[in-house]
């Protein structure tokens, strides 16, 4: 099979990139630090993206930081066919289940496969990496994921641990033990912010 035209290869990489572009209309259960909306999907990926430039010195050897910045742009596209699925709700739909992993896996298929090949196996390597949350550029990418909407929050006056419900041991498992893989000293200072919280 002979390689795309570079015109072909434009309409592909362009029409990844404006399907890209929906993940700014998926609402999220955390909101932004003041407290007055959700944020979307597209902004908590910017997010974390500059968590990751700015708590660089978190991260523990081996951790590439352009790589995992790469990682962290792309990790939620699939959230355009799956939506988001919070961490604490209890709606049966939960966080990590079977389902919803297959279910992001093909909207991962759909998405990457807009992309020529090369960028398309490229980008979908990495998606899988951060899945797996095997290696230490995942690891740390899953807890920066985790420690964004703990910092929102404790910013807005609770946000979703009072929607929810959250209890400190709930935040410990579903979340503290993620960030702590990843950069445990980032969960100690998170911890020690949180806890006056449920106190």
């Amino acid at each position: 099979m002979s390689a795309p035209s570079g015109r072909d290869r434009l309409e592909r990489q362009f029409a990844f990139l404006n399907e890209a572009d929906r993940l700014k209309h998926v609402m999220r259960a955390t909101t932004t630090v003041d407290g007055t909306r959700p944020e979307n999907s597209g902004e908590h990926s910017w997010h974390l993206a500059l968590y990751a430039l700015v708590l660089a010195d978190q991260a523990g050897p081996g951790v590439d930081i352009n790589r995992l910045i790469r990682m962290l742009l792309i990790h939620d596209l699939v959230e355009i066919d799956v939506g988001d699925v919070p961490i604490h709700s209890q709606n049966g739909k939960a966080h990590g289940s079977v389902e919803t992993q297959a279910a992001e896996a093909r909207a991962a298929d759909r998405i990457f496969g807009l992309l020529p090949e090369d960028l398309r196996d490229d980008l979908r390597t990495l998606w899988d990496e951060f899945e797996a949350a095997e290696t230490p550029d995942a690891r740390f990418a899953k807890s920066l994921d985790r420690v964004q909407p703990v910092m929102a929050n404790l910013m807005s006056g609770g946000g979703t641990w009072k929607t929810y419900n959250v209890t400190f041991h709930q935040l410990e498992t579903r979340v503290g033990s993620k960030i702590a893989r990843g950069a445990p000293a980032l969960w100690d200072w998170v911890k020690a912010k949180a806890l006056p919280w449920f106190g």
